[in-house]
């Protein structure tokens, strides 16, 4: 933890500030290693604070180091406090992480103090893995992977989603999983046809797409993981959708390498499903990155200005959805890597028919 806030203070420097605030609890528990629910940490050139009210003063003190533990009942009057006697002359705030009304609030008592808000400049701070993290990512993985096994092995005709994805995060849970990335996605049939589908009343029917859309949390970092899974037959219109999306889902993959911009990848999946005819069924990016956060930087999308770097973990998730009719979606979770990349999911995504 003392590289990244190494990395911290050499933004300050550069920018030629006295501090930056960061209210984002992930970004906090990546810095110093906190996990509590409430607090603001100080990054200065000599000093890390951790402001924390008297709920979190006992686990702060065993989880951290680095940094110094100070007690306030008012965060932002506990901040603004630490400012005047660091006599500062300009503060970055992560500003998406505050809420107007603390940035007024902490504006208010800190009086000739600059406030410098932060955005883009924080964007990259945990954009490339380290050694340990992507052991962690990988223990994931490992852990949804196999609970997915096991709920594979009860899906019939007649089930219905939200039977299957509570077998599958309870697996997930006992198999040493902190809790889901995000609400586990079982859609069939035409609820298929939304990407982000929750799990019905609805019974799973002989000849159904399924899509099964997963994660677990091991130590704070999680996996992100989609299947779609035929139930009793498929018909040569359902191959050939599953087939265009495994042909996206494979040459995006195979573009990805350190150097590369992120929106040529997406492109490689996209121009694969337009030339199959079935553009406008794919409405979302190609990926993103993950960690500490299911969702984070870096995008895979056609708008983004990224460039892959080696250490980065990122999703590549193609999908062709059909209104009324079915969807599919099929994710990996990849390790960026000088020449390629390195697949961290373990499940096949060659058409399964259960």
């Amino acid at each position: 933890m003392e590289e990244r806030i190494r990395n911290i203070r050499s933004k300050l420097e550069s920018q030629d500030m006295g501090g930056i605030l960061f209210f984002d609890l992930t970004n906090i528990r990546y810095l110093v290693g906190f996990t509590g629910s409430a607090g603001v940490l100080f990054v200065g050139r000599e000093k890390v604070i951790l402001a924390i009210d008297g709920r979190y003063t006992t686990q702060a003190r065993s989880e951290t180091r680095g940094c110094e533990i100070i007690e306030f009942r008012d965060n932002i009057a506990g901040i603004a406090g630490i400012i005047s006697d660091l006599r500062l002359n300009s503060v970055g705030v992560e500003a998406p992480a505050i809420s107007f009304e603390n940035y007024s609030n902490l504006r208010e008592k800190i009086g000739h103090v600059a406030l410098e808000p932060l955005s883009d400049d924080l964007d990259s701070l945990r954009i490339i893995k380290e050694r340990g993290e992507i052991d962690l990512l990988k223990e994931a993985v490992s852990i949804s992977a196999d609970a997915l096994q096991g709920t594979l092995k009860t899906i019939r005709p007649g089930m219905e989603e939200k039977d299957i994805a509570l077998d599958l995060e309870f697996r997930m849970g006992k198999g040493g999983g902190e809790k889901p990335s995000f609400e586990t996605i079982v859609a069939s049939g035409a609820n298929a046809a939304s990407p982000h589908a929750r799990p019905q009343f609805r019974k799973i029917e002989r000849g159904d797409f399924v899509i099964i859309d997963y994660g677990v949390v091991y130590e704070g970092y999680h996996s992100d993981e989609t299947c779609t899974l035929a139930v009793g037959k498929v018909t040569k219109e359902q191959r050939k959708i599953y087939d265009v999306v495994k042909d996206a889902h494979d040459r995006a993959l195979d573009a990805v390498r350190a150097g590369i911009l992120c929106k040529d990848v997406d492109a490689e999946a996209r121009n694969c499903i337009e030339e199959a005819g079935y553009g406008q069924f794919f409405p979302h990016g190609t990926g993103h990155g993950v960690g500490l956060d299911v969702h984070e930087a870096p995008k895979i999308s056609r708008e983004s200005t990224d460039y892959l770097e080696e250490g980065m973990v990122i999703t590549i998730e193609p999908g062709i959805y059909i209104p009324e009719l079915l969807g599919v979606r099929i994710e990996d979770m990849a390790l960026v890597q000088k020449n390629g990349c390195e697949i961290l999911t373990k499940t096949s995504k060659d058409l399964k028919i259960l």
